[in-house]
């Protein structure tokens, strides 16, 4: 008979993996001519892709609205009087509010498998594969979560564990809903484990808490509401690149909702996926930056002081992601790959491929890839098998969906995000420690993930049990 604490570490561990699922995704990029593993880091291209919110010309200002002071709604005053998702031009908090369409998780019902890794700063490389339940109220989207009222159910996600195999049957149940200022919940969380044979309620988590040995906050993952932060337009900028792959992985194989796999040439994937109009010549995807502070009344005493967006332009999905701390220095950078994943939700159906998560500071860096996605409609009998505590005990895989696109050494991670220094330096504080520095400038030399100042590449250790 197992003891109890013994039992609580199982779970707690449990919650720290299949907790990774709702932060994580994003799809790959690549028009970028120059090896996607050269030296030369995109802090250091001569041409410059920014510009300042004064440098705009009146013509790159057009679908701005300057506005700050805008009509509210006459019974939800937090939320604009326009109806979303607005018409141009548009303000810096509208474009907030369109930018929440494009959390970890897709605001559709699905399935989906999440494979996901997590490189140590010493250089320990754990990975696994987990099988996702996604289902949300009506209506789809954003405009779902809108309608909504305070306290009101949003969603279930329910996680499932496939490997690695010591880790085989164990499940986690997200349950989320609206909040306001009064309703705080933000989450009911459950879990099971085979090797004890029985459902735990965990505590709802805090907003500021990292996830167990993951570089993101539950707010980085769960996502942000837009009305409980105060809205700027810095200016615009061009992506030419995000999710950074390595020179040891020219290769990537990606599942399609059938079940097939296909090789993927990194070098063929696109920063918005095949589908998206609007690249430019060099491939690049112009973005709105956008800086969102913390509002007093509604997030007393947050743990960061600011969060800036890069979002495209035409849709505002949000393709880098900067927090910065309370001394305002940059804590955690996620960057994203997407493609069109539900076509019938039109410019809403963009959905992570892959989303890579940096801890700035300490230098855990974690990934997610979304594979094998399947749009679903679940029925109400469904909704209340599935979608129930109860059911984790059966032990059942209601869609048995398979991944192939794990990484297995720490050589074929992903490369750290650019830091961009040059790029609103007025606004970024970008002062990391000398060690991280260090390994910046290995891995960009080297085209792989390096630890230290001698080039020590990192080893395979085997994933904490």
């Amino acid at each position: 008979m197992r003891s109890e604490p013994r039992q609580l570490d199982h779970l707690k561990y449990l919650l720290g993996l299949s907790v990774g699922l709702v932060g994580l995704l994003g799809f790959s990029l690549v028009f970028y001519m120059p090896p996607l593993w050269a030296a030369e880091d995109q802090n250091e291209r001569p041409e410059k892709t920014w510009k300042t919110l004064a440098e705009l010309s009146e013509e790159e200002r057009i679908a701005i609205d300057m506005a700050q002071d805008t009509p509210r709604d006459a019974t939800i005053p937090y939320l604009p009087a326009e109806a979303y998702p607005f018409r141009a031009p548009y303000t810096a908090e509208e474009m907030g509010f369109r930018a929440m369409e494009f959390p970890h998780m897709p605001r559709w019902n699905c399935v989906q498998v999440e494979d996901m890794g997590l490189l140590t700063p010493s250089g320990s490389l754990s990975s696994s594969q987990i099988l996702v339940l996604v289902h949300y109220r009506k209506p789809e989207g954003l405009m779902g979560h809108l309608t909504a009222q305070p306290g009101e159910l949003l969603a279930h996600w329910l996680t499932q564990d496939l490997s690695p195999p010591e880790n085989y049957g164990n499940q986690m149940l997200f349950i989320t809903y609206r909040t306001d200022r009064e309703k705080r919940t933000k989450a009911d969380l459950f879990g099971y484990s085979p090797a004890i044979r029985r459902v735990r309620r965990f505590p709802q988590p805090q907003r500021e808490d990292k996830m167990a040995t993951w570089p993101m906050t539950f707010d980085d993952s769960l996502g942000r509401d837009a009305w409980e932060f105060s809205w700027r337009v810095l200016g615009t900028d061009t992506l030419t690149e995000t999710v950074r792959f390595p020179k040891t992985r020219p290769i990537i194989t990606l599942a399609t909702a059938e079940g097939s796999f296909s090789d993927v040439p990194v070098q063929d994937l696109k920063i918005m996926g095949d589908d998206y109009p609007h690249y430019q010549p060099d491939g690049g995807v112009r973005t709105y930056v956008l800086e969102s502070r913390p509002k007093s009344d509604w997030l007393p005493d947050y743990y960061a002081t600011k969060v800036l967006y890069w979002v495209e332009q035409h849709y505002f999905y949000p393709l880098r992601i900067e927090v910065y701390g309370q001394q305002d220095e940059l804590i955690f950078v996620e960057e994203r790959m997407t493609q069109m994943m539900n076509p019938n939700l039109g410019d809403r159906g963009y959905h992570n491929l892959i989303a890579v998560w940096w801890d700035a500071q300490e230098d855990y860096y974690g990934y997610t890839l979304h594979d094998a996605m399947q749009v679903k409609e679940w029925s109400q009998k469904d909704v209340d098998v599935f979608f129930s505590p109860d059911f984790m005990r059966r032990g059942w895989f209601p869609a048995p969906l398979k991944t192939q696109a794990i990484i297995r050494t720490p050589e074929e991670f992903f490369l750290r995000p650019h830091l961009y220094k040059d790029k609103f330096p007025e606004e970024r504080n970008l002062q990391l420690s000398p060690a991280i520095e260090a390994r910046i400038r290995a891995q960009d030399a080297a085209g792989q993930i390096v630890f230290g100042e001698e080039h020590e590449l990192v080893k395979t250790s085997i994933a904490p049990n």
